[in-house]
């Protein structure tokens, strides 16, 4: 499942493509992804104008001059491919239809963006701008990590006296909005806490250690352009390589990174996950 990298990866690729411009055709190829699509998608999207992209947690918000906000969800496999636009150094003419191109957006200029999702676990809904943060998939999301409300205090105050596993806690998106297994295990190897450990009895010090760690993992994905483990890819086709810089996902029975530690990444599950981490350094 793409994480906060890979969909703030994808909102800016779209931005030259969709920010500003009008959407002039809209192709919606079947009924529904993981839920139906909102009644008269194509109708209500063709002609409006896209005023900005922003992304709420591990979703992507166009904002319409109609006052309606198109919400996506990329789920398993999904990827919104951008076609005859320049990107950069390249230029990528339209390709033949796929078999699972479910929704394709026609912009002004000559862009299209085409939503492709071969298991169909994403999803697309139509919402009023104005309250969008209501919807159902979007209402008692925690703060974005990167944004200022997520700092030392608020995650003390979230942590103490709870039981559960670290880990758990971090994965909880109702605490930190955008966070997955992967980023997880990375920024519990960086900062040296046991994923197993329960949040209430780790330090104030050690939990304001975790806050400019999330941030600083967060942000080196966004500069390789997310992880491409399976599904994912960029909105320009392009793979994202933070993969090849995990110090602990995926990395069982490698050394462990950490300087002077000179143990050796295990794998544990933990609520039916797999969790990396290095028994020795990891406390």
């Amino acid at each position: 499942m793409p994480e906060l990298p890979e969909v703030e990866t994808v909102r800016r690729g779209l931005e030259p493509a969709m920010a500003g411009l009008r959407i002039v055709q809209v192709a919606v190829n079947r009924p529904d992804l993981r839920w139906p699509f909102p009644p008269r998608m194509a109708e209500r999207l063709t002609g409006a104008r896209v005023d900005r992209l922003r992304r709420r947690s591990k979703y992507i918000l166009a904002d319409l001059d109609t006052g309606e906000s198109l919400l996506v969800h990329l789920g398993m496999s999904g990827r919104m491919l951008i076609s005859g636009a320049t990107i950069g150094d390249f230029h990528h003419p339209h390709p033949a239809p796929a078999k699972h191109d479910h929704v394709v957006l026609d912009m002004a200029g000559g862009a299209r963006v085409t939503f492709n999702d071969p298991r169909r676990f994403g999803a697309m809904d139509l919402v009023p701008t104005q309250g969008a943060e209501a919807h159902p998939l979007l209402a008692g999301i925690g703060p974005e990590p990167l944004g200022n409300a997520f700092d030392e205090d608020y995650l003390i105050a979230r942590f103490k006296g709870r039981k559960a596993p670290v880990k758990a806690a971090l994965l909880d998106q109702c605490v930190v909005a955008g966070l997955g297994n992967i980023y997880v295990c990375e920024v519990l190897h960086r900062t040296g806490i046991d994923p197993r450990r329960a949040v209430g009895r780790i330090s104030a010090a050690r939990v304001a250690g975790l806050v400019p760690a999330i941030r600083q993992v967060l942000e080196e994905a966004i500069a390789a352009g997310g992880s491409s483990l399976r599904d994912y890819r960029q909105a320009d086709g392009e793979l994202g390589y933070f993969q090849h810089d995990f110090r602990a996902y995926g990395q069982e029975g490698q050394p462990c990174r950490t300087p002077g530690c000179g143990g050796t990444i295990a794998r544990i599950v933990q609520s039916g996950r797999s969790t990396f981490f290095c028994p020795d350094c990891q406390r």
